[in-house]
């Protein structure tokens, strides 16, 4: 099921192999970017964090993730939120291949 992404602030989204082969846990994104329950979700094979309203937090939180051997693109992604109000913008992940998606 494809998650809403806010378009008032960054959200960042982690392929749920990669947070699971590099050990992140929701405790290491709680603490740095101080999370309320509706700003970690997990749908299938994404992980989404966020909205991040502190943008200092979320720059740390990414050196860290670069820090571990996660890459940018391929294992995580950050979403700026800077979209107008009337655009609604979803997330999830394909499965591998990409053979699942209509008309691949």
């Amino acid at each position: 099921m494809p998650i809403s992404i806010p378009h008032d602030a960054p959200t960042l989204l982690i392929r749920k192999r990669a947070f699971e082969q590099h050990a992140l846990s929701r405790a290491d994104f709680d603490v740095s970017l101080h999370l309320t329950a509706d700003e970690f979700r997990v749908e299938g094979d994404l992980v989404v964090i966020g909205p991040v309203y502190d943008a200092e937090a979320l720059a740390a939180v990414i050196a860290d993730l670069e820090g571990r051997g996660l890459v940018y693109f391929d294992d995580y992604f950050d979403l700026s939120g800077n979209w107008p109000e009337w655009l609604l913008m979803f997330a999830m992940a394909t499965r591998e291949p990409f053979t699942d998606l209509p008309g691949v």
